[in-house]
């Protein structure tokens, strides 16, 4: 039947034009591999906001550009109590390291804290010329 190898022929190509789509589209969603290792210690007094300061080191082989960290105070549970997010640096090189602070409100009763890299690009920063 001619119509059916044209219609086995059209879901090839559509086959192939979907994943190849997904291999060029789904790099520019998030970064599978996330060059950092952060190191940090959590400060609470009295009843103001909890205190993240730390650093980040890239170990990575690129810059890590526009780097933004988010910590958040977490319950036994695992719910978000309060959240703090802060730019860090325009340009990480690569064994660079950079540090960050970060206050918390609502963060006295937590639990625990998840602090991670939540933003930047991989590239090449500005080059002496």
């Amino acid at each position: 039947m001619p119509g059916g190898a044209l219609t086995r022929i059209g879901r090839r190509r559509a086959i192939v034009i979907v994943a190849g789509a997904a291999l060029v589209l789904l790099p520019g969603l998030g970064h599978a591999y996330e060059p950092f290792h952060l190191a940090y210690t959590v400060e609470r007094g009295g009843s103001g906001p909890a205190r993240v300061t730390g650093r980040v080191l890239n170990e990575g082989s690129q810059d890590a550009l526009d780097v933004y960290v988010t910590a958040e105070a977490l319950d036994a549970a695992g719910k978000v109590l309060g959240r703090g997010l802060v730019f860090v640096s325009g340009s990480i090189p690569p064994r660079g390291m950079a540090p960050f602070a970060i206050s918390i409100p609502a963060a006295q009763n937590a639990a625990s804290f998840r602090v991670r890299v939540s933003s930047y690009r991989q590239g090449f920063g500005q080059q002496a010329g």
